[in-house]
């Protein structure tokens, strides 16, 4: 979900190598980008440390594991397992505010998005009328980079980032960052978690011991556990891997403060089965 360039993949793989080896949990890293479908991963029985959107595991019964938050770095993020959504539009544009978007384009990652959908719809009910909010909604972009590419490439006029993916391809590439700029922030809502597959349907051996083993390790991992897991990428500290992810520290999520999630996107499902969002909806976001 994070691994938003090649660079953030592999520091994502140094990181959770540590993890396992202080954990002393094998953890095996599994491939499973775009435009493969994030339901796939969520389904699978071996998942030791995958994360997930925080609206899927609201609504999951029963809901999987918590492992660990991450509390990013960014001053703007206050020290918190907190993220929101950035709206932007192009650098180049003449819009210097959301309600000058209304009528135009608007990209969305998938349906079932915290950060790329269900933010942006709760946020625009302030807005809502008996007239189309937006002129289109565009084809699913399934990723934060696919929406923001969408914005540069002039498909969307506006559209929703996930605030932790934008600072890190903000760190990353600049060069595709540079030509956007933000207009409007949703509500802070609690990030996207790690999770491990519910122990009952387990092909891992995700006993309780291990379960708290891995928890433990992500909680000291800020604390730099040293060179456990490090061996692949010589003079790599697990410092410098946080400080490259962007990375205050991991914390233990309570599961209940995720409910909010649920809670909006039900109300806004009700408030935009009855007003129209856009004038012109791809299928794959009229069931929503």
């Amino acid at each position: 979900m994070y691994s938003v360039t090649p660079a953030v993949a592999a520091l994502w793989r140094t990181l959770l190598s540590a993890v396992s080896a202080k954990a002393g949990v094998p953890l095996t890293w599994v491939e499973h980008g775009a435009p493969a479908p994030l339901e796939e991963l969520w389904r699978r029985t071996d998942q030791g440390a995958v994360f997930m959107c925080g609206l899927p595991f609201s609504r999951a019964e029963p809901p999987p594991p918590l492992i660990a938050a991450p509390v990013p770095s960014p001053a703007e993020f206050n020290g918190e397992a907190q993220y929101w959504s950035d709206l932007v539009v192009r650098e180049n544009s003449t819009f210097r505010s959301v309600e000058e978007t209304f009528g135009k384009r608007i990209a969305l990652t998938v349906p079932e998005s915290q950060s790329g959908c269900v933010a942006a719809l709760s946020y625009f009910m302030a807005a809502g009328s008996t007239s189309p909010l937006f002129g289109e909604v565009i084809a699913p972009t399934i990723t934060p980079l696919g929406a923001l590419s969408a914005v540069i490439q002039g498909a969307a006029d506006i559209a929703p980032i996930d605030s932790y993916a934008l600072r890190l391809l903000q760190k990353y590439r600049p060069e595709l960052t540079s030509q956007v700029r933000t207009v409007g922030q949703t509500a802070r809502t609690p990030i996207p978690p790690l999770v491990a597959s519910t122990p009952a349907a387990s092909t891992l051996a995700a006993s309780a011991g291990n379960l708290d083993a891995l928890r433990s390790a992500f909680l000291e991992a800020h604390q730099n556990v040293g060179q456990a897991g490090l061996e692949a990428n010589r003079g790599a500290s697990m410092k410098s891997v946080m400080e490259g992810l962007l990375l205050e520290r991991f914390t233990r999520p309570d599961p209940s403060s995720y409910a909010v999630l649920r809670e909006r996107f039900e109300t806004a499902t009700r408030y935009w089965r009855s007003r129209p969002f856009a004038a012109i909806i791809h299928p794959a976001f009229r069931s929503g």
